[in-house]
């Protein structure tokens, strides 16, 4: 199976991030950090990506969480 991943959430502060992906992982939800900081500055964002078919019960949990 072939899923199209889609951006879900994103923030310049890394542990929010992983904070979500863990989130979604322990309600059963494949999720992925895609860090698009700079590594020397910490300029950028990072972006947790789930399977396009999981946005709304993804989107449901981030609300319930208060993410």
């Amino acid at each position: 199976m072939n899923d199209k991943w889609i951006k879900i959430y994103t923030s310049h502060q890394f542990f929010k991030a992983e904070k979500v992906k863990q989130i979604l992982i322990d309600n059963g939800i494949k999720a992925v950090i895609m860090n698009k900081q700079d590594t020397a500055y910490k300029f950028g964002e990072v972006e947790v990506h789930i399977p396009e078919n999981e946005y709304s019960n993804a989107l449901e949990i981030i609300i319930e969480h208060n993410l």
